[in-house]
């Protein structure tokens, strides 16, 4: 177990001990000092917030992993290209070995200019899965935003990842919560899965509880729960398995088929869940954001079935039993905009 997925799990355990947490608690005072800081200054006007001409919409969480934003921010794309207006999708484009400090443009709708390693999954997975939409990387969200809206004509952003980056103003502030995970053990960094502290809950415009499970009952009480203690809007994202295809051919893997399951993600054990009509042999979990050689998965024997997200860093091997498990991603676009 790497050093990075033994801080996960101490993450996501509810009264964690150990020498290990112990000295990342002592280290999450003072990155929770940096982050009330930087807070404090936006909170007083003291920095301010960069506008541009455009509607901006910012998806994210108060916590690191996978909770599901990605495919929020590809409906919601979805759902105002369908209205006919002009959309952009800004990420920073973690994981990818472009130079971040230039405006990336991924794709312009139609056309999509990189691959995953060169731009990162998340970039590419939204270029591919969301028609008529351009798609920028940048590490300075506004000069990206601005010139998406001054060359492209934007109407909309949207920011991947963009609640901690407070440099662009935004006009609507959605925050995801995992209905399972939750906050993970309510500490900060890096003791806990935090990236600020409770000052940042009221720059939340409406909160959405995602539940990544064929049973929806625990994230309707989380969002109830989440509605009457934040006094914030709150709704549940349905994230559930659809079906597995051959990430070459499109061919479906029949369910009860054995297979090994291959991951890279925030929450590996989630996607591992989503998998119960087949036949699990085995399961290998790198960390997060990882980078696929083709030694990695060459001596797995039979199907491979992995997530669409690291589907994208994988299609480039000359291998032909390689599934991705396609998901249905359900909510409410509309009522964001109320």
């Amino acid at each position: 177990m790497s050093i990075k997925t033994k801080i996960t799990k101490l993450h996501y355990t509810r009264n964690p001990e150990g020498a290990l947490f112990e000295i990342l608690k002592f280290c999450s005072y003072f990155y929770g000092l940096g982050a009330h800081f930087k807070n404090f200054m936006y909170d007083k006007n003291i920095l301010r917030p960069k506008k541009v001409n455009a509607f901006v919409i910012s998806v994210g969480n108060m916590t690191t992993g996978g909770v599901g934003k990605t495919p929020v921010v590809s409906e919601i794309a979805k759902y105002l290209i369908s209205k006919n207006k002009k959309v952009a999708i800004v990420s920073r484009g973690y994981g990818g070995k472009l130079n971040n400090k230039n405006i990336n443009m991924i794709s312009d709708g139609k056309n999509i200019f990189f691959e995953a390693a060169q731009c990162g999954d998340e970039p590419y997975w939204l270029a591919q899965n969301t028609s008529g939409c351009m798609v920028f990387t940048c590490k300075n969200r506004y000069k990206a935003s601005k010139f998406a809206v001054d060359k492209y004509g934007a109407e909309f952003i949207i920011l991947d990842d963009g609640f901690q980056h407070r440099k662009l103003h935004r006009d609507l502030d959605l925050v995801l919560m995992d209905s399972v995970k939750g906050f993970g053990n309510e500490n900060l960094l890096p003791a806990g899965p935090l990236r600020e502290g409770a000052e940042a809950l009221d720059r939340i415009d409406k909160m959405i509880i995602v539940s990544k499970s064929t049973k929806h009952e625990m994230a309707k009480k989380v969002a109830k729960i989440m509605n009457k203690r934040l006094k914030l809007p709150t709704q549940v994202c349905y994230t559930e398995p659809d079906y597995v295809y051959n990430i070459k051919t499109g061919q479906r893997l029949m369910e009860g088929m054995d297979a090994t399951a291959v991951c890279a993600i925030g929450q590996p054990q989630q996607f591992y869940d989503f998998l119960k009509d087949f036949n699990i042999v085995k399961t290998l979990t790198f960390d997060d954001h990882h980078q696929y050689k083709p030694t990695d998965i060459i001596d797995i024997q039979g199907n491979i079935i992995t997530t669409e997200k690291d589907a994208v860093k994988l299609e480039r091997f000359e291998i032909d039993n390689i599934f991705a498990l396609k998901l249905k991603t359900t909510i409410n676009v509309e009522d964001l905009f109320k």
